[in-house]
């Protein structure tokens, strides 16, 4: 072994070192980073191995009453909005109606516009 390599080794060494205690002193200094960092890495490797048939059978029903308990949510959350919605005059048809007639609205003003600036020009020229 040269010298360089014996350099670039403890240099090495030394950069592990100090990354060791770099992590060692954020650990110590954020305790919850930490363990938030666990329970991600935790999460992570148990999402990657493949489930037992004992974990299947045991989770089944809570994630089928969690799957429940959203469905019925939404549908509650879809049946108050439309409620209200209702109570309000709004409707499907309602807001065809009002774009519709804005629509028309805006036709008639560029419409009325145009023929305005047409007929000033003509006066001016005339004029």
């Amino acid at each position: 072994m040269t010298d360089q390599d014996d350099t670039s080794g403890t240099g090495a060494r030394q950069r592990a070192m100090e990354a060791y205690e770099s992590a060692t002193d954020t650990l110590g200094q954020a305790p919850l980073l930490a363990l938030a960092g666990g329970l991600a890495a935790g999460a992570l490797i148990a999402a990657l191995l493949p489930r037992t048939e004992a974990e299947t059978r045991l989770v089944r029903p809570t994630a089928r009453r969690v799957k429940d308990t959203a469905n019925v949510a939404l549908k509650a959350a879809k049946d108050t909005g439309s409620r209200r919605l209702d109570e309000l005059g709004l409707s499907r048809d309602k807001g065809e109606e009002t774009i519709r007639s804005l629509l028309d609205g805006l036709t008639d003003a560029a419409k009325a516009s145009a023929s305005a600036a047409l007929d000033a020009a003509r006066n001016a020229d005339n004029g």
